[in-house]
């Protein structure tokens, strides 16, 4: 589990990972983000500007995660009204998304060694943000309006290099580190508590429509560069290496390594 800098904080990331494995209430998080962009601006006033805008000038944290996302999806032919917009409808329509995004960003600094606190992942981390567009887009297919989800995942692979289709269901605290050419089809399922390293695929054999993409069991590592291909499971706890490709089923907590993946120890 992730350590971070406390900057004088009283609720360790330890402790808010407990919290929402409990279901408890998400205020913890606003509160500790609030607190570190603070401390950004006192110990950096050239950052005052940023943390005003992304942050402390935002009423609580799905305005800003939003607000955020917005500012980064919109262009001269998608503005910035629209994605306002959208986001504002998901979390009417789907209150969810506000505390799985909480949630998700609590999983990033719980299982990556390299996060120190809550700002940086919420600000720069594009695995995070990617995901947080793609439940919007879930919903938006969910709610039969497909061309919308279909915009937002054309913007968001091309500015997170991120490619999930909008059908696809995520499940709770799932972590995508660095997220660039990862690309999960239609038909696949991610469970909750995975986590999903870079240049990931999660595909179709190329043969055949219908139930075709992969299905990802609670708590899975799918390392960098795995491919794993055709309706088939990675089981509860099961670790993909990097590199591999997976053309099989692959048991709950085992690991599988190589081309074509095998088990080790099998």
């Amino acid at each position: 589990m992730g350590t971070a800098l406390t900057h004088g904080f009283d609720l360790s990331f330890d402790r808010l990972e407990e919290h929402f494995l409990c279901d408890a209430a998400t205020d913890a998080v606003w509160e500790r983000l609030v607190g570190e962009a603070k401390h950004a601006c006192a110990t950096d006033p050239a950052l005052c500007a940023i943390m005003t805008e992304a942050i402390l000038g935002k009423q609580d944290f799905y305005a800003a995660l939003s607000g955020l996302l917005a500012r980064k999806l919109c262009d001269s032919t998608l503005p910035l009204s629209m994605w306002e917009t959208l986001f504002a409808e998901a979390k009417v329509g789907c209150p969810a998304v506000d505390a799985a995004a909480q949630e998700d960003l609590v999983a990033v600094v719980a299982r990556d060694p390299a996060t120190e606190d809550i700002l940086t992942p919420f600000l720069c981390y594009k695995g995070f943000h990617a995901l947080q567009c793609h439940r919007v887009g879930h919903w938006l297919w969910s709610q039969g309006r497909r061309t919308a989800a279909r915009i937002v995942q054309s913007r968001v692979s091309e500015v997170f290099s991120v490619d999930i289709h909008p059908a696809v269901s995520m499940g709770r605290r799932v972590f995508i580190d660095h997220g660039t050419g990862i690309v999960i089809g239609e038909t696949a399922m991610v469970g909750d508590d995975v986590s999903i390293l870079q240049h990931v695929t999660l595909g179709g054999t190329g043969k055949g429509r219908g139930d075709r993409h992969p299905k990802i069991r609670d708590g899975a590592l799918l390392s960098a560069n795995a491919t794993v291909l055709g309706n088939i499971e990675i089981g509860r706890g099961a670790t993909v290496g990097a590199g591999s490709v997976v053309l099989k089923s692959v048991p709950p907590f085992a690991t599988v390594v190589g081309v074509p993946a095998r088990t080790l120890g099998g």
